[in-house]
This record gives structure tokens, C-alpha cells and sequence, in this order.
């Protein structure tokens, strides 16, 4: 079965101007300046940085007639497609209005592209298709209130898609077949035991299923002909980090992450016949990661593990000088896509200071030829090179981490700080997730600004084995605020940072972190941006969306208990809205209407606290976004506010707001006068 990736993640990909371009005008930082020297390099506009690229997200049919990706149509990401032979006469095939399409691939019956969609943000994602050749878009689960997911595709079944939907129960998903042409839903697997999720074969026969246990762990149950039947079971420590992660086209393997009796997550081949098991890979730095797999055989050709850095490690010698060829090419690099007869691979190139380039990939001859540029004009561009850090916490703990310059305090863009600059604290959502080498468009919007900025795994953050994760447990508030502080004196010490110019911010759990960093360590931070993040535990595990039910238990035990007295105690001493009073610093806040996440009442809590405390804040509301800002046209109105308020804050320099709210949905409610410029671009909206 054809593993699939529909990126349905709120952040823009990253991207910058070219340094011939027109230079927009500075506005004049109110903060008192560093002793550093000006930075001397174009300032790069913000919609080079936060609006639409001009191509992205390139893939191929499986019969490698069609190229397809995404592009502006009116100003909305839209997927256009061409044949293979005129790639350069693409026309436009979606017609999305509104809220972009994020992501997309091709059917394997080469007729359809599939994609999902939500309605501002709230996250009741409907599965779309659209024909290629008649470009008719039929809503494929025209379910009110429910959420599809895309559970898996086969070539076996080229007219299928496999479908989880939530509507008949909203806190678990039921497994369908359905067919793309007609319609029809076929009904697999009512779940009505509770399960997280299914694992299927290529003829979709639900194989196995995992279902939580009251003590956050969980159990992996097969399918027999007597019923289900438990084939293992996971404690709670190792339960974010085992699990099945596929099959063999066969039936008859089975690949199994699994860190039980070890702490980095190895992969397994599992017989399932005799029951033997071969260990596949590990590594003893982080959990394995993707896989390349055989198109035909689903065996796995390579494994990819993510320490610092994605590196991947040939197993089947008949990739290993496609593996070695794109390597030496470029410095990063992702297979986007394969056809069926494996004869041609989509590969984007980048770098931490380039944005992405496709290419078509022939493997019999070796050519890598280019396909387009996501962002043409942006080649030279000032981007910044990012780079790695290994950074000790107060108990020992290593905490790999990620940092980029601005031009004057590393000329030479080799991490080494010529002199301590201002600098942001830039921290990654989940908790449980991680942030990444790559190139990142916050890091590039502040360092082009005049900021250092700092990236930080903190204990809890995956990938990096399942005791680095639990470290991390009822640790809300506490160690892990603990991490992101000794990171920012790390960087002092470093020469990075300049002590009391650092500010801190960050999306959802980043969002949290800033709340935190501004109550619990007033005095810490120089600033906060909070986005979408939780002010108050209780409340928050109080109103998640109901399909998160299967997950709940592990939040539970991650964060404190909401069902029993300690656990609210827990909560509620981790809880920023409670300590509202000793926030110093100014803070900005982003919020989206209809998140069903963070809820918006999460942001109206610590805002009406602080005016109860006479306290100051900056209050930005989307009405028509969810949890993080997809719209390009409000993404860069956010930061438009955002560097303004930086500016006043840590004395970089700011792009004027200008017209920078244009067709955005913002409003202010709250502390419009404390940014320099957003009151006129609010009234000229109105006009």
C-alpha cells in the first residue's frame, strides 16, 4: 500500500525576496539599540516571506502521465495540472475560493485528485476529488459536523480510497471504502470498541487495530476469524514510540516500531506466520523515522532517522545510487513522489538558506532535471544559514537545538556569533512534536529583522527516544520551562543572545511557553508572541475536540489528571491565566475564531485578566481561521503586527504596515494603539 502525506499544517513554507528587489521602508525601532553595527542587507518584504508561493507541492500519476501541484488561482492555492510531456502548459484544475489547498496527490486510477478541505479552520475536514480531465469537484463526504480522514490507497484497488469518518460517533472513526467514481461508501469497520486506528492490507481488509487502555498504554488486536485477538501490548512509557507502521504488499510482514526494552524507537520485521522478528534498523542518537519502499513488494528499501539532521541508510542495494546520487546534488532533499514502474521520482531540493526546487528524477539515465523553483525571484535572496546545536540542561539533559544569525553578527555564516545580538525564542507546538533543520520562514523573518533565533527540543518534544518524551511528563510549567531557560542562557553564553534583549514566542504549545515564560519568569523575557496557545489547562483539556477521546488518557498522565482533585491542582498551578498578575512585559496575542483546539476563549481568558490587572496587551482575532493562520492574506497581516511590535520591543527593524491587512480578516480587539501603524491599516480596511 502507497503511504501518503496530506500536509494540512497552518505554516507557510519558507521563502524570501531577491536582494535586487526594492528594498520596503524601514520603520525607525523605538527600543534602545545594541551596540552592534547596522545590518547592512535588503530587508526582505513579508509576502516574500508569508504570501503565496508561485509553485509548490509538485507530484506525479502513478502512470507518470499527469504532473500536478499547487499554485495561486486568484490569489488561493489551487492545484494545476499538465501532461508529462508539456510540463509547462499546466492548467489550473481546483478552484478552491477561499481557504487554500494544502495538499493534495493523485488517485491511483490517474483520473482523480483527491484532497481535503475544512470551513475556517475548524478542522471538519470533507474529502474532495477532482476530475482531471472534465475538472468536475464532488465532495466525496458531505458529512455536517464530521471530520474525514485519508486512511490509505492501492494499487490493487485503483478505483478506492480508504476513508475514517466520525459521523455517526464524534469521538471515534468508523473505516470505509469508498469509491471515488460513485461515490458509494462500503462500510469496514464500525468502531464501536473504542479504537484509535486501523491497519489494512493492499485488498483493505482491516488486519489489525490499536486500541487505548485506561492507563494511557495500549494494545495492538488482530484480526482472526474467531474475532479480535491481542497480539501485544504497549506500557504507557512506550506508547507514543511502538506501534505497527505497515505491511509488505503480501500480508505476510509485518514493520513495527518499537522501543520496549530500549529507548530510541528500532524497526522490526515481524513474520506473521512464525511469529520471528529481525530487527530492520536503529539508532541509539533518535527513533527511526520514514521509509522508502518498495512499490511493488512494500518491503523497505531505506530508513530515514532525524537526530540533528535527516540521514538516511540504504538497506536494499537496488536504491543505493539513487540514494547517493541525490544526495551529492543537493544539501537537502525529499522524495515527493514515485510512479508505479518506480521509473521516475518528484525530488525537492533545498537548504537551510533556499527555498525548494522540484526536479523529475529519471532513474535509468540519471538525469535530475529541473522542474520549477517555489519561489523564482527569491535566488538571491539574504537567507541565513541555520545550524545545529547540542545544548546541556541543568540536569544533564541534551537538548538538540537549532539557531540562525542575522548577517552582521556572522558575516561568515559559520555560527559563530561575531557579537550578541537581540534575540527570539522560538518555540515549537504539541508539545509533543519537534522542530527540525530546514528552512524555516520564522527563523528567516527574524534574523532578517536583526534578531538571532533560537529553536529549542525541550524534554517532552519526539523523536529523540521515549525518555527524552517522559522527561517531559506533569512537567508542564516546570522542567520543560526549565530547558528553554537554560537554552537562552546557553546562547548568552555563546555570545548569541544580548542578556535582556530576548524575547520568547511560539504556536500552540509555543503559544503556552509564552504564557508561561511572561508569568512564571516575569522578569526572563524582554517580550512575548503567543499564538493559539492554552492560558488555562483545565479548561483546555475541558473543551478538546471529542475525537481526540482516544488520545485523552495519555494527556491525562502527560499533564495532570482533569478528573480528579490533584490532577486540577496540577493543572491550575501550570495554568499562565492564573498567574496573570506578575506578568511585566508586553505580550501580543494571535487567535483564531474557530479553533477547535485551543478554543478562543483560552486567549479571552488571559486577556480579560490582564485587564482586570490594568495590565497591557496586544489582541489579535482571525474570525475566519482555526488553530494557526492558513490564509496567506492573514498570516501576513499577523506578522505585519507581529515585527511592529518586535520592533518596539527588541529595536530591529519592522517593514511598515502599509497595506499589509488588504483582504486579511483581522481585527484587534484589543491594544491596536500599542502597534505603531495598525490602527490606520485597520481604518483603511474599512473604507
Amino acid at each position: 500500500m502507497r503511504t501518503l502525506a496530506i500536509v494540512i499544517s497552518s505554516i507557510l513554507i519558507a521563502a524570501c525576496t531577491s536582494e535586487t528587489a526594492e528594498a520596503p521602508k524601514a520603520e525607525a525601532a523605538s527600543a534602545a539599540s545594541t551596540s552592534a553595527p547596522a545590518l547592512d542587507v535588503p530587508l526582505i518584504p513579508r509576502r516574500a516571506l508569508f504570501g503565496n508561493p508561485e509553485r509548490t507541492g509538485g507530484t506525479i500519476s502513478p502512470d507518470g502521465k499527469y504532473l500536478a501541484y499547487l499554485a495561486p488561482r486568484d490569489g488561493v492555492m489551487n492545484v494545476y495540472v499538465a501532461k508529462r510531456e508539456t510540463p509547462n502548459e499546466a492548467r489550473p484544475l481546483t478552484s478552491e475560493k477561499v481557504r487554500p489547498v494544502r495538499g493534495f496527490f493523485i488517485a491511483e486510477d490517474n483520473q482523480h485528485v483527491l484532497y481535503i478541505q475544512d470551513d475556517g479552520g475548524n478542522e471538519n475536514f470533507h474529502l474532495m476529488a477532482t476530475h482531471i480531465e472534465s475538472g468536475v469537484t464532488r465532495n466525496l463526504t458531505p458529512f455536517d459536523g464530521a471530520r474525514a480522514n485519508i486512511s490509505g490507497i492501492s494499487d490493487k484497488l485503483p478505483n478506492d480510497v480508504l476513508v475514517s469518518i466520525n459521523n455517526r460517533d464524534k469521538s471515534y472513526f468508523d473505516l470505509h471504502r469508498l469509491d471515488i467514481k460513485s461515490g458509494k461508501l462500503t462500510l469496514l469497520e464500525k468502531n464501536e470498541q473504542g479504537f484509535a486506528g486501523f491497519l489494512t492490507d493492499e485488498q483493505f481488509n482491516v488486519r489489525m487495530a490499536i486500541k487505548p487502555l485506561p492507563d494511557g498504554g495500549s494494545e495492538v488486536l488482530q484480526k482472526t476469524a474467531k474475532g479480535w485477538e491481542s497480539f501485544t501490548k504497549i506500557p504507557f512509557e512506550d506508547a507514543g514510540t511502538t506501534g505497527p507502521s505497515g505491511l509488505t504488499s503480501d500480508g505476510k510482514t509485518l514493520y513495527f516500531r518499537d522501543s520496549r526494552d530500549r529507548d530510541t524507537s528500532a524497526l522490526y520485521a515481524i513474520d506473521l506466520a512464525s511469529g520471528d522478528r529481525v530487527l530492520v534498523h536503529e539508532d541509539l542518537r533518535a527513533d527511526v523515522g520514514g521509509t522508502l519502499n518498495n512499490i511493488e513488494t512494500g518491503k523497505i528499501q531505506a530508513v530515514a532517522v532525524n537526530y540533528l539532521r535527516n540521514e538516511w541508510t540504504v538497506l536494499d542495494p537496488s536504491v543505493e545510487k539513487d540514494i547517493a546520487l541525490l544526495k551529492s546534488k543537493f544539501p537537502e532533499f525529499a522524495i515527493a513522489a514515485r510512479t508505479k514502474d518506480d521509473a521516475t521520482w518528484v525530488v525537492a531540493g533545498y537548504a537551510s538558506n533556499q527555498s525548494a526546487s522540484y526536479y523529475l528524477y529519471d532513474r535509468s539515465s540519471g538525469d535530475i532535471a529541473p522542474w520549477f523553483d517555489t519561489r523564482p525571484d527569491l535566488a538571491k535572496a539574504p537567507l541565513r544559514k541555520m545550524h545545529t546545536a547540542e545544548i546541556k540542561a541543568r540536569d544533564g539533559l541534551t537538548l538538540p537545538s537549532y539557531y540562525t544569525l542575522p548577517a552582521h553578527a556572522d558575516p561568515d555564516q559559520d555560527g559563530k556569533a561575531n557579537f550578541a545580538v537581540p534575540m527570539m525564542l522560538y518555540v515549537h507546538g504539541g508539545p509533543w512534536a519537534r522542530d527540525g533543520y530546514g528552512n524555516n520562514s520564522m527563523h528567516q523573518f527574524y534574523a532578517n529583522r536583526g534578531y538571532a533565533v533560537l529553536s529549542v527540543n525541550f524534554r517532552s518534544s519526539t523523536g529523540f527516544g521515549k525518555n527524552f518524551t517522559n522527561a517531559g511528563n506533569m512537567q508542564w510549567g516546570k522542567t520543560m520551562h526549565d530547558d528553554l531557560i537554560d537554552a537562552v542562557r546557553w546562547a548568552e553564553q555563546q555570545g548569541i543572545a544580548a542578556p535582556g534583549k530576548v524575547a520568547i514566542g511560539g504556536g500552540s504549545y509555543g503559544g503556552y511557553a509564552t504564557l508561561a515564560g511572561l508569568t512564571f519568569t516575569p522578569n526572563e523575557f524582554a517580550c512575548g508572541v503567543d499564538i493559539v496557545g492554552p492560558s488555562n489547562l483545565n479548561t483546555l483539556l475541558a473543551t478538546i475536540p471529542p475525537y481526540w477521546k482516544a488520545g485523552f488518557e495519555q494527556m491525562a498522565r502527560r499533564m495532570g489528571d482533569p478528573r480528579t482533585s490533584e490532577g486540577q491542582a496540577i493543572l491550575a498551578a501550570a495554568s499562565p491565566v492564573n498567574h496573570a498578575d506578575k506578568i511585566r512585559r508586553p505580550l501580543l496575542i494571535g487567535q483564531g475564531a474557530n479553533d477547535p483546539r485551543v478554543k478562543q476563549a483560552e486567549s479571552d481568558q488571559i486577556i480579560t485578566a490582564m485587564k482586570k490587572l490594568s495590565l497591557p496587551v496586544s489582541y489579535v482575532l482571525f474570525p475566519d481561521e482555526g488553530h494557526g493562520f492558513a490564509r496567506p492574506e492573514n498570516s501576513l497581516a499577523f506578522n505585519a503586527v507581529q515585527e511592529q511590535f518586535l520592533a518596539k520591543c527588541l529595536g530591529g527593524r519592522a517593514e511598515a504596515i502599509g497595506d499589509a491587512f488588504a483582504g486579511s480578516s483581522i481585527t484587534i480587539p484589543e491594544g491596536a494603539d500599542l502597534i505603531d501603524g495598525a490602527a490606520n491599516a485597520l481604518a483603511a480596511t474599512k473604507k
